[in-house]
C-alpha cells in the first residue's frame, strides 16, 4: 500500500526541488542524501543535525523542502517545524521519523508539516512524496493516517452549536465530511451538489479559518466541532 495522499503544482522542465535534510544521526543524512541525490529532479542543498541549526540552513539557503525527524537535540522536530512556518511559510516541511506517537503525529501537523511519514518508506515513496509536498499536497504514511483519523474523531459534540453560528448549515456539514477524510467527489455525491461546488466551499472555508489545506482543516475541526 502506498503513502495517502491529500490534497494539503509540478510540470515539466522544473527546476530541480531544493531540499535540506534534518536528522541527528549522520549516517541517516548521508544515506538520504545518496539515494535522494539519484533523482533528477531533487537537489540536496544541505544538512542540518538539529533543529537550531536547521533553522539556521534554511534561512541561509532557502530550501523548497525541509525533511524533518522528529526527536534531536537543542530543538526537537515540532519545535523547528512551527519556528520554520512562522518565518518561512512559503517552504514546506516534510517529516521523516521513526516515532509514530499520537503526541508527535499531531504536534507536527499542527505546527505546519505537510506531511508525516515513517523511516522504513522507500525511497522512490519518499521521492514522490518530496515531490507531492512541494506541489501543495500533504502526505501521510499509510500507518499514520488512522491515527490522524481516529484523533480527528475524538471531538466535543457540544461545541456544534458554536460552530453553525459561524458558519452556515451547508458549510458545516462540508467541514464534517472533510473531518472524516472525504474527498470532493464523495462529499459532492454525499451532498448532491458538483464537486467545483465542494471545491468552491473548502477554499472559501480555508480562508475564513486561515488555515492551509483539508488536513489543518480535518484538525481544526478535531477542536472545535
Amino acid at each position: 500500500m502506498g503513502i495517502i495522499q491529500t490534497n494539503c503544482f509540478a510540470g515539466e522542465n522544473l527546476v530541480a526541488i531544493k531540499v535540506l535534510i534534518v536528522d541527528d544521526q549522520v549516517l541517516v543524512r548521508q544515506g538520504l542524501a545518496t539515494l535522494l541525490a539519484l533523482e533528477d529532479d531533487l537537489e540536496i542543498v544541505g544538512q542540518a543535525g538539529d533543529g537550531e541549526e536547521a533553522l539556521t540552513q534554511v534561512g541561509f539557503l532557502q530550501p523548497d523542502v525541509v525533511l524533518m525527524d522528529m526527536r534531536m537535540p537543542k530543538k526537537n522536530g515540532v519545535e523547528a517545524t512551527q519556528e520554520i512556518h512562522k518565518r518561512y511559510p512559503a517552504i514546506k516541511v516534510l517529516v521523516l521519523t521513526t516515532y509514530e506517537e499520537d503526541e508527535l503525529i499531531m504536534g507536527a501537523l499542527r505546527a505546519g508539516a505537510c506531511g508525516y511519514l515513517l523511516k522504513d518508506s522507500p525511497s522512490e515513496k519518499l521521492a514522490t512524496a518530496i515531490r507531492a509536498v512541494n506541489e501543495g499536497y500533504t502526505q501521510l504514511s499509510p500507518s499514520v493516517t488512522p491515527k490522524v483519523v481516529s484523533l480527528m474523531h475524538g471531538s466535543e459534540k457540544g461545541k456544534k452549536v458554536e460552530l453553525m453560528k459561524t458558519f452556515s448549515e451547508r458549510e458545516a456539514e462540508i467541514i464534517e465530511l472533510v473531518a472524516l477524510g472525504k474527498s470532493n467527489k464523495e462529499i459532492a455525491e454525499s451532498l448532491y451538489i458538483t464537486q467545483g461546488t465542494v471545491k468552491n466551499y473548502v477554499t472559501k472555508i480555508l480562508g475564513q479559518l486561515n488555515l492551509r489545506d483539508r488536513t489543518q482543516l480535518a484538525l481544526w475541526a478535531k477542536d472545535n466541532l
